[in-house]
């Protein structure tokens, strides 16, 4: 058989395992545009909720989320606002609480990482607050901003009964480079096509690490935040989802995060994610792969797919095509070879140009850039997707440890939705 032709079987059953793993995003879409969001169960109830902020040398950031949150329009009273300064070498903790945060300073080099402070947090406030105080605990990133009636939003669908809540996650910098248009957009997609759907299908929703909301019976339950692998977020929701927990999502509590805009900070991120998804992957897919068996076969399939499958058939897919090229090319077969790989790149193209247009067309009005960058979003999307295969490769190399990734923010929510009518 010739190489070109073994490679072309090779990249179509690649292909149909991709479809196979992620056929339901496919679907997410119609159920996205079509089905309508569920109602509210009723009035909302003000709850009391604990704000968590971890933050390690953000003093250049910290006080613009601090500033959006105090401009809430919720009731003041309802809701206090904790920093957890880690292992600061800057004046975080010093700016933090001179705009109104209470500030919990630590010091432990040895157990890095967000869900250590978070747990941190919770012990500390639970001593000095009492463990009964609040209602709920919602956590934010200190590079975030949100909008005036996040609180009063998210309230809304915690109301109706759900434990765990997430949010519309939008950005901040989505004009300022290819690859924080590319993260930003998938962070749009994620939240409208997928936690959306997921909602909208009575099914569980995967929280992101920032704009969660917890209530206190969860924490109890948890015995606070044992959630330290370099995903947190990933590792609480299948936790969570394993154990028959509905996690809801509110698509009306918006907020805005900072996408990494230089090559660097865009890898070292993403080799995090993609190293913790796996570290998810072993300690919860096999039991997550049996759910698909259950009652539980939506959430179970989806989580699943949601994590180390990507990673696995991408590292597939490119030892195929290299082992392939280097046989084609001592059986003088190359050209046809690389044609397949062509192929096979420009279908990976087409595909995810499809899910980057529809989620921009959708959200374009949420998108604060201007039209030039948003249509440049749409073509270097694929490109942003398509650069995690280094980032895969680079993941198997690189030790695994949670690294900061610094943010330069801006001011408020009113300078990031100016920047649209920008040229």
């Amino acid at each position: 058989m010739p190489i070109h032709t073994l490679l072309m079987i090779l990249n179509l059953a690649i292909a149909g395992l991709f479809a196979l793993c992620y056929f339901n995003q496919f679907l997410y879409i119609f159920v996205a545009l079509f089905k309508k969001d569920p109602p509210h169960k009723g009035e909302a109830v003000p709850h009391r909720y604990a704000v968590l902020i971890a933050a390690r040398n953000e003093e250049g950031v910290i006080a613009n989320l601090i500033d959006s949150l105090m401009a809430q329009d919720y009731p003041q009273e309802m809701f206090d606002i904790f920093v957890g300064a880690d292992n600061c070498t800057d004046e975080t903790a010093r700016v933090a609480a001179a705009h109104g945060a209470v500030v919990y300073e630590r010091h432990n080099t040895k157990e890095r990482g967000k869900g250590y402070v978070l747990d941190f947090l919770l012990s500390s406030i639970d001593r000095d607050y009492g463990a009964d105080r609040y209602d709920a605990y919602i956590v934010f990133d200190a590079d975030n901003l949100v909008t005036p009636d996040f609180l009063t939003e998210i309230n809304k669908t915690y109301s109706d009964g759900y434990r765990v809540v997430t949010s519309y996650r939008n950005t901040q910098n989505y004009g300022e480079s290819w690859l924080s248009a590319g993260s930003g957009l998938w962070y749009l997609r994620d939240s409208r096509y997928l936690n959306g759907s997921r909602h909208k299908l009575g099914s569980c929703c995967f929280v992101g690490g920032t704009g969660d909301l917890f209530s206190r019976e969860i924490k109890e339950e948890c015995g606070g935040f044992p959630f330290h692998l370099l995903t947190e977020d990933a590792e609480l929701s299948s936790y969570l989802a394993l154990k028959g927990e509905v996690i809801g999502y509110c698509p009306t509590a918006e907020f805005f995060d900072e996408q990494p805009a230089t090559l660097k900070d865009s890898i070292r991120q993403r080799t995090r994610w993609i190293q913790g998804g796996v570290q998810v992957f072993r300690r919860y897919g096999m039991r997550l792969l049996r759910g698909i068996f259950s009652k539980r076969f939506l959430t179970c399939y989806d989580f699943s797919m949601s994590m180390a499958p990507a990673y696995f058939l991408s590292m597939l897919a490119v030892a195929a095509n290299t082992v392939c090229l280097i046989l084609g090319a001592i059986t003088g077969d190359f050209l046809l070879t690389l044609l397949q790989t062509g192929i096979l790149v420009a279908a990976c193209y087409l595909f995810v140009l499809f899910f980057g247009l529809v989620a921009t067309l959708s959200e374009w009005d949420k998108i604060h850039a201007p039209t030039r960058k948003k249509l440049k979003g749409i073509l270097t999307f694929p490109l942003f997707m398509l650069s995690y295969i280094p980032v895969c490769i680079a993941a198997i190399f690189k030790k695994a440890e949670w690294v900061p990734v610094r943010h330069n923010g801006v001011a408020s929510v009113e300078e990031v939705c100016r920047t649209k009518v920008k040229k």
